[in-house]
């Protein structure tokens, strides 16, 4: 495995890689997919729970993985999308060097790193992106996505304490709005692999409905799974991601990883 740490041009931000070596022996290491993880932390810190245990399960089950340690407050929208878009030229530009499939590039996000990778989804042809980052919008776009309990919307089913970091607590409802993903899907937005749990106590499960009804409306393609028990942040759902207070475990919830990567290959 080649692991390395990627600078990311900002101070605080680089990309772990996880990428499995190619061998004569395996036919599949010619040229394997990639997939780009955020973790969590609402914008105040990137879990760990959801960095390198999510990197070596994907990889287990055949992906290249970097895992992306974004800025966060103070840092305010959109200087942790511009990171992300730069992780993600570097992969593409870097392809050959690692046996990469450089059109089969997707983004993981959970909670408020779901909302960064839903927000690469949303904005990665905006202009504004293009001018902070200097890339060309083919370099930034991700070909799939998936979003564990993300956080999507300002409004109603917020979590404010993510919006807050992202944006300031000044922002107001507006500003919001502008950075709602929900509000922000059309035809261009990649196809997404969504799960989240019906009793979530942090981010409601309203988060997800929104997105996927705003996917149908545009005809984006996306799978959605949406579990009857379960709290917030966890991870692999499994003991490898508990907490230190013991909770984190559901294995209603364990199967997620076996139906992304299943969704991801197709």
């Amino acid at each position: 495995m080649k692991c390395e740490r990627i600078p990311l041009g900002v101070e605080n931000a680089w990309m772990d890689t996880y990428f499995l070596d190619a061998s004569p022996e395996l036919a599949a290491g010619d040229c394997r997919p990639v997939v780009i993880v955020c973790p969590g932390g609402a914008y105040a810190h990137t879990s760990d729970r959801e960095a390198e245990p999510i990197a070596l399960a994907l990889c287990a089950r055949g992906f290249h993985v970097g895992v992306v340690r974004y800025p966060c407050a103070p840092a305010r929208f959109p200087v942790a999308l511009c990171v992300l878009a730069r992780a993600m030229a570097w992969v593409r530009a870097n392809d050959a060097s690692f046996y990469a499939d450089a059109s089969r590039v997707a983004v993981c996000g959970f909670s408020a790193g779901g909302h960064l990778a839903g927000s690469l989804g949303a904005f990665w042809n905006a202009p504004f992106l293009a001018r902070e980052t200097g890339l060309s919008p083919e370099e930034m776009r991700p070909d799939r996505m998936v979003l564990c309990y993300p956080v999507i919307t300002g409004g109603e089913f917020a979590h404010k304490g993510s919006f807050d970091n992202l944006l300031g607590e000044d922002a107001d409802a507006a500003r919001r709005a502008e950075v709602s993903l929900e509000r922000r899907v059309t035809g261009d937005f990649p196809p997404t692999f969504l799960w989240h749990t019906y009793t979530d106590p942090a981010v409601p499960v309203e988060n997800s409905l929104l997105l996927m009804t705003a996917l149908r409306r545009a005809g984006v393609p996306f799978e959605a799974h949406i579990y009857s028990v379960g709290g917030h942040g966890l991870a692999l759902a499994s003991k490898l991601t508990e907490n230190r207070e013991g909770r984190g475990v559901q294995p209603e919830c364990e199967g997620w990883v076996d139906l992304a990567a299943s969704w991801l290959a197709r």
